[in-house]
């Protein structure tokens, strides 16, 4: 039978590609600036404008579709996920380090049906990277495939995680006792590239070996959450427990022995979920 989401997913590539363009351009103009969440949680105008972009184009080939867009949910849309067809959109994964012109910003892409992810696109636009995975197919960087390390042992990982945007001394320092915690194992290293979904798509590759953060939203994750799987990786909860796409929090793991051995770690950040209505 004919893959029913396959025009979806060209159409998405299509779209990452274009975006990617704008914000191309954008860095080589003046950036202006403004401040959601925290004094460190930044938007601009143009993450308002290619997710309009996107959203408009999506809307206009889809209407019947839902949309869950970051800047869509930080000027008062919902983001609640129902069974229907939705598309989960982040303009740029990476906004601070758009305003800095610090050379990794992501389009990420989403599409979920039945509240399960169908397939996700990627685009590092700096880079010109395009990830892509779709259930049961695989998951590729410019038409290579990709693969997880697999790697089992603790001891020799590579992780990648966020400080995040928010600036609260409690937070805080659960985040840099994490760190510390996990270091202590003892680990390799840890790396930060400022975008959840390039982190996650690093660890696709097999360049890092988990992913884990708290704090993060459904935007986030959904492009590169099936990149991971479909690489062979594993998507946890921080807990251990199984991934919730809404719960704004995860492992992104090579393995299940490195996805499990994290959780072990971690201390938890209280979160309001994305599906919370207030």
């Amino acid at each position: 039978m004919a893959d029913p989401w396959q025009q979806c997913m060209d159409y998405a590539v299509t779209l990452a590609r274009k975006a990617g363009e704008v914000v191309l351009e954008a860095l080589k103009e003046e950036i202006s600036i403004m401040i959601k969440s925290s004094p460190a949680d930044l938007v601009t105008v143009t993450d308002q404008k290619v997710e309009n972009m996107i959203i408009s184009s999506l809307k206009e080939k889809y209407p019947s579709h839902s949309f869950i867009g970051e800047e869509s949910v930080a000027a008062g849309e919902g983001s609640t996920l129902t069974d229907n067809p939705t598309w989960i959109i982040d303009p740029i994964d990476g906004t601070t380090n758009f305003v800095h012109r610090f050379p990794f910003v992501a389009v990420s892409i989403g599409f979920v049906v039945n509240k399960k992810i169908e397939f996700g696109v990627v685009y590092s636009c700096v880079e010109d990277k395009m990830y892509t995975g779709r259930k049961g197919k695989g998951a590729f960087c410019n038409g290579q495939k990709l693969q997880v390390s697999g790697q089992e042992d603790i001891t020799k990982s590579l992780l990648v995680t966020e400080m995040g945007s928010n600036r609260d001394p409690e937070t805080l320092k659960i985040i840099l006792s994490n760190m510390e915690r996990l270091l202590s194992i003892p680990i390799h290293g840890i790396r930060a590239v400022g975008t959840a979904a390039v982190n996650m798509c690093l660890v696709a590759t097999g360049g890092a070996d988990a992913y884990y953060e708290m704090g993060i939203h459904c935007w986030d994750m959904a492009g590169a959450g099936i990149i991971i799987t479909e690489a062979g990786g594993v998507l946890l909860d921080v807990s251990g427990g199984p991934f919730d796409l809404m719960s704004r929090r995860i492992i992104a793991a090579s393995s299940q022995a490195i996805g499990k051995r994290i959780a072990k770690e971690l201390q938890i950040i209280p979160l309001q979920r994305d599906d919370a209505t207030n």
